[in-house]
């Protein structure tokens, strides 16, 4: 990780951790970095989610961006994906996200995306961030008539909803459907975008106030959301995160539907249509082992990244794959879009059914989950890599590594966007894999 940008883009707590300065910093760079190679008066667009921070730090970059002589245009409130499919339909230089995902309300984040709507490199993110840590006095400042101007752009909620109908080729006339809109970006969007598919809609946390996004609902709680499918008989349901690029689906028996099952399922709809190329779909290595057991029974080819969804689309592109993902929900689709969409893999999941008239229990039935255990231990920045050097630690990894042998597996890694260390185990027996994770969480908590 970089010193302003984690592996999806620069978070921290709004206005004392994540600073006005820091994001009026932000769009200075970015400004200057991403349309270097312009001849034309660059153009930024911005869009956020609704947490009530975002009108704050949306100023702040507002400012930035235009006192290097950028323009600003505002799309408002719209999802992540939205950010990065309008930035090539508006042909701009480049595209900020102001969000934390799936963060609580005290958090937001900035994610920067290219003119070509792709999340930027490692290489670039250091250039902006050398920009702004080690040589502010370039960020040469516009006066008189050079300052940026300001647009907002009243159509952007329906240019992005026109461009996800037109990725299937059905109706949903006859499916019912759940949605959890985690009070954040998909409230906005999710209503038109699958009641305008044909879908019966229930909609449920779609009504944000700036404070309550991700607040015990959304893809990261979905205890409500499985109680309403049962109760209203829906077919389906789907999960979003405050800014969308993230969807979970619940059965029509209240039974969770991860990334992970996700991939599993469009990798298999995808192959029998001829669609899956290279008969491959790219995971991370927190995809559960019960996925490549599904991959290798039905022939097709797993290959593995590290977490992060930017590192999953590195793969896709570098070997022309074009469906890869993450458990925790984000899925891309590169024929159709450049980052993981939320609303884009619901409307997917949908056409599944249409298409196979078949449930969602039964389209899910494709893989089995081995059981996965996960134990997050919250570290301070003195502790941040020192997991890794401790013996004690290691040789408890070790240890438990060999005693599951095959049947089970020990992933630890540093969380890329909170103050974490995640343990995960995975094996047949959850008792045994559950004390194993405790047993190592407690040792990096004493260090």
């Amino acid at each position: 990780m970089g010193r302003l940008f984690g592996t999806d883009g620069a978070r921290g707590v709004a206005i004392t951790g994540l600073t006005c300065e820091t994001a009026m910093n932000i769009g200075r760079a970015a400004a200057l970095v991403l349309a270097k190679e312009t001849k034309h008066t660059p153009k930024i667009i911005i869009g956020k989610d609704t947490r009530i921070s975002g009108d704050v730090l949306e100023a702040a970059l507002i400012a930035g961006i235009c006192s290097v002589g950028a323009n600003a245009h505002i799309l408002g409130v719209v999802p992540t994906p939205a950010v990065a499919m309008l930035v090539q339909k508006y042909e701009a230089d480049a595209g900020v996200m102001i969000s934390a995902s799936h963060n609580s309300v005290e958090f937001n984040g900035i994610k920067l995306f290219s003119g070509t709507g792709f999340k930027l490199s490692d290489k670039i993110e250091e250039e902006i961030e050398s920009l702004i840590l080690d040589e502010p006095e370039k960020m040469e400042l516009k006066d008189g008539c050079e300052i940026g101007r300001v647009f907002y752009e009243a159509n952007a909620e329906w240019d992005y909803i026109r461009y996800v109908m037109k990725t299937v080729d059905c109706d949903f006339k006859g499916i019912k459907v759940a949605i959890d809109c985690a009070n954040g970006s998909a409230s906005r969007v999710a209503p038109k975008l699958f009641e305008g598919l044909g879908a019966s809609c229930v909609f449920i946390h779609n009504e944000p106030d700036g404070t309550n996004i991700n607040e015990n609902c959304g893809s990261t709680h979905i205890e409500d959301l499985q109680k309403t499918v049962v109760e209203k008989k829906c077919d389906l349901g789907l999960a979003f995160d405050g800014d969308a690029d993230r969807c979970l689906a619940v059965d029509e028996n209240g039974q969770l539907i991860d990334g992970d099952k996700l991939l599993a399922i469009f990798s298999k709809f995808m192959k029998v249509q001829g669609k899956l190329k290279s008969n491959t779909c790219v995971v991370t290595v927190m995809s559960n082992l019960g996925f490549f057991k599904f991959a290798e029974n039905e022939g097709i080819s797993a290959t593995t990244t590290a977490v992060g969804d930017r590192y999953v689309l590195e793969r896709m592109q570098k070997f022309g794959y074009n469906l890869g993902g993450e458990q925790s929900g984000h899925i891309i689709f590169l024929d159709e879009a450049n980052t993981g969409d939320g609303e884009l893999t619901g409307v997917k999941l949908l056409e599944v059914l249409k298409k196979t008239k078949k449930k969602a229990s039964e389209v899910a039935s494709c893989m089995e989950c081995y059981p996965q255990v996960l134990v997050n231990v919250k570290i301070t920045a003195d502790k941040k890599g020192m997991w890794e050097k401790n013996e004690a630690v290691r040789n408890a990894i070790e240890t438990y590594r060999e005693k599951l042998g095959g049947d089970g597996r020990i992933l630890v890694r540093e969380s890329g966007t909170e103050p974490l260390v995640r343990v995960m185990l995975e094996g047949k027996r959850t008792g045994i894999i559950t004390e194993y994770a405790n047993n190592i969480a407690r040792l990096i908590e004493e260090m």
